[in-house]
């Protein structure tokens, strides 16, 4: 773990909404940090939320923290302390929807800490509360996630598949590695980007790959969970795919193929009908 603190975006949350805390005016959306990238990165296993410490509506009804505002059947709360501070941190998770966000609260008079909520405020303090929030997302993503890196897997396909290695074309990208068919063009472009640069938030890396489809199925395809518009190419030809845990292994390989024949066989095509 490293010392620099990574600052999430800020979202309106429409689970939050329906959370009222004691001492807290309740506002129509309750900003809140959002931590949702962690459902693209892992897949859940919702079985051992209980064990976090993620609760029902109902079990919460003793904590003088909540008063009897209705939480949607699908949303699960977990209330955690912050070591060495008087503050504690309220995670709301929504499985149906996979988000989840946080809210950072005073002990003393259970009122919400804004600055928490603020990207641009910063300071050793809000540094200290940020950090111990993002390690407890670490460790409820550790705990209660299914992680699985794709890539290693996904470079020895590609090599069993196509007899295709990667090539480093830009020193100043050095982990952006082409993949090329045999008549040198690509049909594979794997990268380390940023979540956000996807539209998700969060700050974190992500190795992803850009694959051609068929523009007319691009619409289908794309579903903003592991298949995205791509990044940094042509939209309307291209998609990048999430190599993380959210992707399945077999979708990524017939995702692959179709980019493959699409490069390949049309250029081949080409040549052919030139003669």
């Amino acid at each position: 773990m490293t010392g620099q603190v990574e600052v999430y975006e800020l979202g309106k949350c429409a689970d939050c909404k329906s959370i009222r805390i004691a001492h807290t005016p309740f506002l129509p959306y309750t900003f809140c940090m959002d931590f949702s990238y962690i459902f693209r990165a892992a897949c859940p296993k919702p079985e051992t939320f209980a064990d976090f410490g993620f609760q029902k509506d109902d079990a919460l009804r003793e904590d003088k923290v909540f008063t009897d505002a209705k939480v949607p059947a699908d949303v699960l709360i977990c209330k955690k302390s912050l070591p060495q501070t008087d503050f504690y941190v309220i995670l709301i998770l929504n499985l149906a929807k996979e988000t989840l966000s946080a809210q950072v609260y005073d002990f003393a008079t259970d009122e919400q800490y804004a600055l928490f909520d603020v990207p641009s405020a910063n300071g050793a303090f809000i540094s200290q509360i940020r950090e111990q929030v993002k390690n407890i997302i670490e460790d409820f993503r550790n705990l209660c996630f299914e992680t699985a890196d794709l890539k290693e897997k996904y470079f020895e396909y590609m090599k069993s598949q196509f007899s295709a290695v990667p090539d480093y074309p830009w020193d100043d990208s050095p982990d952006a590695g082409v993949f090329r068919c045999k008549n040198d063009k690509w049909f594979a472009l794997v990268m380390k980007i940023k979540y956000r640069q996807l539209g998700l938030t969060g700050d974190e890396e992500v190795f992803v790959v850009n694959l051609k489809a068929p523009p007319d199925k691009i619409p289908n395809i794309v579903d903003h969970k592991s298949v995205f518009p791509a990044w940094h190419m042509n939209k309307k030809h291209w998609i990048t795919v999430l190599l993380t845990a959210a992707t399945t292994f077999e979708h990524l390989c017939e995702l692959t193929e179709q980019s493959y024949k699409l490069v390949y066989e049309n250029v081949s095509g080409k040549k052919k009908s030139e003669k």
